[in-house]
């Protein structure tokens, strides 16, 4: 095989890391999205409200089955490791979020969510990579878990990607071989000892057959990663299948319960680094109030966000609730919006790795006004 062929094999080793250094701070934060647009009102139930069982109709959750949170709101049945975060004063859930886009379409959400724009193509970069460039090392590194990296870390601060492979893992030998094959070529050489640097870093959880879709074993992967001395100090992790037009009942239990397994991976593979956690949790928008002709929900407004971690002041539910009656909802069909996920992703930022609020605003939304959270510190 001659040069170029072997440049582009070495193109397939992009799923693991070229190499790593990490930000001059202890802290760890991850940010979760939930692509395709999660239920808030079934994730953060407001069982107290009046309105609710009436409009949420046969997608209205039992009251018995519920996680008590206060006397507002309460956790889907599919949560108890998040109710136990919650509990232990690790984990805050915030209502009535939304990004400044205020359409229908997963797409454009997705990109003002991610680029920190007002507008779908108005940022190439997203506020995630621009986060990495306030940080106080030189050449602050981020990962992705994912076979790409996600539009929230690109831009002009290297970031890497990693994914996880449901093959068999390969043979010791042929690994053994394929370095001496490469030991003569600088570059090749290289791209080969990240990828052994990225594997290890992982453990063997990243290549068990059929392993790939465990959400435990996912959060353990990335806690592989951020545990590590020199492994990234932020990460963000793409979750799908959120977009629950039919049979939402059943498809929302299973997404949040893999979501709940996520955050248990994630918490365990940390041990003690988890004190050092943040987690941020977001959707590019929430679904419509009443069920749909299917069991389904469609595209609505306002969504529910998730805060957790050893570092988070946790033990609250923050919202300024706006209400479920007809008269009370956006366009008549949605929960009404009365918290900013661009300012609560600020202040995140900010609190998390002690920037200048004001700096930090200009840098992750550039065209967006943010406003401080009257709820007080989110981290400890």
């Amino acid at each position: 095989m001659d040069r170029r062929n072997f440049l582009s094999a070495a193109a397939l080793l992009a799923a693991f890391p070229v190499r790593f250094a990490h930000a001059a701070t202890q802290r760890r934060f991850v940010f979760i999205l939930q692509r395709g647009a999660a239920d808030g009102l079934n994730t953060v139930v407001p069982d107290a409200d009046p309105a609710y069982a009436s409009a949420r109709g046969a997608l209205a959750l039992d009251p018995g089955t519920l996680l008590r949170l206060d006397e507002r709101f309460a956790l889907h049945p599919s949560l108890p490791i998040l109710h136990g975060l919650y509990s232990a004063g690790q984990a805050t859930f915030f209502h009535a979020v939304a990004s400044p886009y205020r359409e229908r379409s997963h797409f454009d959400a997705q990109k003002i969510l991610e680029s920190g724009g007002r507008s779908p193509d108005q940022l190439k970069d997203g506020w995630l990579n621009r986060l990495l460039g306030l940080l106080p090392d030189a050449h602050p590194k981020a990962l992705a878990l994912s076979p790409s990296v996600p539009l929230a870390l690109r831009g002009p601060a290297e970031v890497s990607s990693y994914a996880p492979s449901s093959r068999q893992p390969t043979d010791d030998d042929l690994m053994l071989r394929v370095g001496q094959l490469y030991e003569q070529d600088p570059q090749l050489s290289t791209l080969w000892s990240a990828a052994l640097d990225a594997q290890r870093m992982a453990g063997d959880r990243g290549s068990r057959s059929g392993r790939a879709g465990d959400a435990a074993e996912l959060g353990r992967t990335t806690a592989g990663f951020l545990a590590n001395p020199k492994g990234p100090r932020i990460a963000m992790i793409e979750t799908n299948g959120w977009d629950t037009h039919s049979g939402q009942a059943a498809r929302l239990a299973r997404q949040l319960g893999a979501l709940d397994q996520l955050m248990g991976g994630l918490q365990v593979g940390l041990g003690p680094v988890w004190s050092d956690t943040v987690v941020l949790v977001a959707t590019e928008f929430g679904r419509t109030v009443a069920a749909n002709g299917t069991g389904g929900t469609d595209h609505g407004t306002g969504a529910a966000a998730m805060l957790v971690g050893g570092a988070v002041r946790g033990g609250r539910v923050i919202a300024d609730w706006p209400g479920l009656r007809p008269q009370d909802l956006h366009e008549g069909r949605d929960l009404k919006p009365t918290l900013g996920l661009n300012d609560l992703i600020g202040s995140v930022c900010s609190e998390t790795f002690q920037l200048d609020s004001e700096r930090a605003a200009r840098v992750l939304f550039p065209e967006s006004s943010l406003k401080r959270l009257a709820a007080g510190p989110l981290i400890r």
